[in-house]
């Protein structure tokens, strides 16, 4: 039975019970390689069918490379009045040490209170709208009506806010360049406000104490608020200029990458002149496609998962290699020069991203490689036919159709 077919075998038995698994194995012709991948012990059908690639490895996989696949669904989410929050960090996910991640949900006037912290944080709206606000070391301002597609980008250190705005408000995917940083430790202006004496308030902002008898004794967070005035109106309030560089940056508005089997869109400092210290690339991937054989020499990568299946392969040094499945809202993260590509398993679009704590996105293509190496070379390593060689693309392919 080939890798493949033993792979439906495992599927069947997800979905039908051990039954159901024995009976497709009786058919196959039964044997010892059969009985191998049975499971006739407890098991979580719903969750080994997510996984194929866990229990039914293909041949190829060899060594101990560390899980690199966490899901956003098992990560715990913080329900408040105006929205939620779940985070994936190197505490739940010990591979990941360069980015952490937040998937955020903000009603409409639900506000992600005004607030700093030390790691940069990079954004892609994945639905809705939101009203973000910022102020610089200058004071020079900024405010943005950000939709779906939309990335922003506030550098350490940098006060900002976020809004979800009408009919319903947002969701966004967050990304901060440290690995170990949490989304609950940030400086809150409500807490910085409820932790000073009131004398020393009075002082600094020239009132008396009873302007602030109503200070929150404790941090909003994300709290209901009604939806905000037209962006103009809170563009007026500011007679300080605007920030020459802004923090918001329109992805899907810059012609794609077109390949035989996907697009992809990159956005790094050079065309997104704020993201100084995380550079993303949007794939997308038609069914059946390979997000090609590939590494990256600069950076280690962190991805999420939009919509669509996938299966990855990371190889690592040592010779060794393991395949992990993705499904939407799954996290995955391969180590800087690890080979790896992503193939759609489904029928529908494969859509994800890819992140770097890098100022620039950089990919060395195992094929242009191979290409623009003398074949005589690659034909004394691989053994590989001659006009295969001669075939082989110049350009990176970066997506490969089915």
């Amino acid at each position: 039975m080939s890798w493949l077919s033993r792979r439906r075998v495992i599927a069947a038995t997800a979905a039908g019970g051990l039954a159901a698994g024995t009976r497709v194995a009786a058919q196959d012709g039964g044997g010892n390689a059969d009985r191998s991948h049975s499971n006739p012990g407890p098991r979580d059908p719903g969750l080994a069918a997510l996984n194929p690639s866990a229990f039914t490895p293909p041949p190829t996989d060899h060594g101990d490379v560390p899980a690199f696949k966490y899901p956003f669904s098992v990560a715990h989410t913080r329900v408040q009045d105006g929205g939620w929050a779940r985070q994936v960090t190197e505490k739940d996910f010990p591979i990941a040490k360069s980015i952490a991640g937040v998937n955020m949900r903000l009603t409409s006037g639900g506000i992600r209170e005004l607030h700093w912290h030390l790691p940069a944080e990079w954004s892609i709206m994945l639905a809705g709208k939101a009203r973000i606000t910022a102020v610089d070391q200058q004071g020079r301002h900024f405010a943005a009506d950000v939709g779906v597609g939309d990335l922003w980008f506030f550098p350490s250190g940098i006060p900002h806010s976020i809004q979800g705005l009408p009919p319903d408000g947002c969701e966004f995917l967050l990304a901060f360049d440290d690995g170990a940083f949490s989304e609950f430790d940030t400086f809150l202006i409500s807490e910085w406000m409820a932790h000073t004496p009131k004398e020393v308030l009075a002082k600094n902002f020239a009132a008396p104490e009873s302007a602030f008898a109503q200070i929150p004794k404790q941090q909003l967070y994300i709290f209901q608020a009604d939806p905000p005035p037209p962006l103009a109106d809170d563009l007026a309030q500011s007679h300080q200029p605007l920030v020459p560089e802004p923090f918001n940056f329109a992805m899907m508005a810059q012609p794609p990458i077109q390949t035989k089997g996907g697009t992809v869109r990159i956005a790094d400092s050079r065309n997104f002149k704020a993201s100084k210290t995380i550079a993303a690339a949007l794939v997308e991937v038609e069914p059946h496609g390979l997000r090609e054989l590939h590494w990256h020499p600069n950076a280690d990568e962190w991805q999420y998962y939009i919509s669509g299946t996938a299966r990855m392969t990371v190889f690592s040094s040592g010779g060794r290699a393991r395949t992990q499945d993705f499904a939407p809202g799954d996290v995955g993260y391969i180590k800087r020069a690890d080979g790896h590509y992503i193939e759609n398993t489904g029928t529908d679009t494969l859509r994800f991203l890819e992140l770097f704590r890098s100022d620039r996105y950089e990919d060395v293509s195992l094929a242009q490689w191979m290409a623009n190496t003398p074949k005589e070379l690659v034909q004394a390593h691989l053994h590989l036919a001659e006009d295969l060689i001669d075939h082989l693309p110049q350009d990176k392919p970066l997506v490969l159709p089915s």
